[in-house]
């Protein structure tokens, strides 16, 4: 697999469509600029669906990719080795904050096990079934998954996103439940975007104390140690420093991009991949909005390296998806402004002409003000 091939099969949201729905803003009741950011958010879903007005966000779908990280028993993160199958747990049983969002905005919740580091009997087959293997490398010291290993976990994520827009899936909050995930996705980004450790490193979703923060910044010091050789090779590099739930959610972002199906990033896990995936196929990020600003300062980097800028701000850093869950609300917001607000009538818009002609200064009065 060389992921480079994607660059062929995704196109950018039709710019026709786009200047179509701009158009039609202009001739909105509600004066252009007047509702801010949304008036982008609905140009963009006009010219994501291919259609004007545009539709509403109907069928969305909060899918989480849960994975274990060796690092993670350096006491990198706020919790502890091989627990993030507790996290899988709360989600489904309805008592996580992002389950509780979910539950309030009606989205459905998908749960996908790409390399959880529990036993399967713990969780219902569904989430199981698609693993690819138990926990990854310890990337300080070792390559967090094997080539073989990377290949089937982007796969898996392309095969999860294939399944979702033919299940009629019209956007999509992602969203990962992990334990030592952000360690691994802040050496993505450091490796990608050429800087050191110390600059990205971060508190994580759980938050850790001073120790653990200089624990985490030196094994992402050396995990870059190990991820620098192999920057060429996208597929290499998820290998030695991503994971099996990294390596999915960036199949999963490359193929939502082809399928054309939009996506709502979450925090600085989702961000690492995507920035993977747009080292891949450079038109990839026009698919994607960046939900939250989650404080890691990794995230920061690599929105700035897409160009995305965060819909909001509201120092949510809980993870889990539930940051970018929160924005989904705001682009339902824009899709129905764009689509049901009318348009000005004729008389209306002879009217405001009109209006604007008068205001302009007749010949003699310029004469006058000359001869002043």
């Amino acid at each position: 697999m060389n992921l480079d091939d994607f660059s062929d099969l995704i196109e950018r949201p039709d710019g026709g469509v786009r200047r179509d729905a701009e158009e039609r803003r202009e001739r909105l009741i509600v004066p252009p600029g007047a509702l801010g950011r949304l008036d982008e958010l609905g140009e963009w879903l006009s010219a994501a669906q291919q259609s004007v007005p545009v539709r509403a966000v109907e069928q969305p779908r909060l899918v989480l990719f849960a994975g274990d990280h060796g690092v993670a028993e350096l006491g990198v993160s706020g919790r502890s080795a091989g627990s993030a199958y507790e996290l899988v747990r709360a989600a489904l049983d309805g008592t996580s904050p992002v389950s509780v969002l979910a539950r309030r905005f009606s989205v459905p919740l998908r749960i996908v096990d790409a390399g959880l580091d529990c036993d399967p009997e713990l969780l219902p087959e569904s989430v199981v079934r698609h693993r690819v293997r138990r926990g990854s490398g310890r990337i300080d010291v070792e390559d967090a998954l094997t080539v073989e290993e990377a290949e089937r976990a982007v796969r898996l994520g392309m095969a999860i996103a294939d399944e979702e827009a033919d299940s009629g899936t019209d956007l999509v909050v992602l969203g990962d439940l992990s334990v030592g995930g952000t360690t691994a996705a802040a050496t993505l980004i450091a490796a990608l975007c050429g800087t050191d450790a110390s600059v990205v490193t971060g508190r994580g979703g759980a938050g850790i104390d001073d120790l653990a923060w200089m624990r985490k910044c030196a094994a992402i010091r050396d995990a870059l140690r190990r991820a620098r050789p192999v920057l060429g090779d996208q597929l290499e590099l998820l290998a030695a420093s991503g994971g099996a739930d990294l390596a999915a959610m960036t199949g999963f972002l490359l193929q939502s991009a082809v399928r054309r199906m939009p996506v709502i990033l979450d925090g600085v896990v989702s961000a690492a991949c995507a920035l993977v995936a747009q080292r891949a196929a450079f038109r990839a990020p026009d698919w994607w909005l960046a939900g939250q600003v989650s404080g890691e300062p990794a995230q920061t980097k690599a929105l700035d390296r897409m160009a995305l800028t965060p819909l909001l701000d509201h120092g949510v850093t809980v993870g889990e998806g539930s940051g970018a869950l929160l924005a989904l609300p705001l682009v339902q917001a824009a899709a129905a402004l764009a689509a049901e607000l009318p348009e000005r009538t004729p008389e209306a818009t002879e009217d405001e002409d009109e209006a604007e002609a008068g205001e302009a200064p007749s010949e003699d009065e310029v004469e006058v003000l000359d001869a002043t």
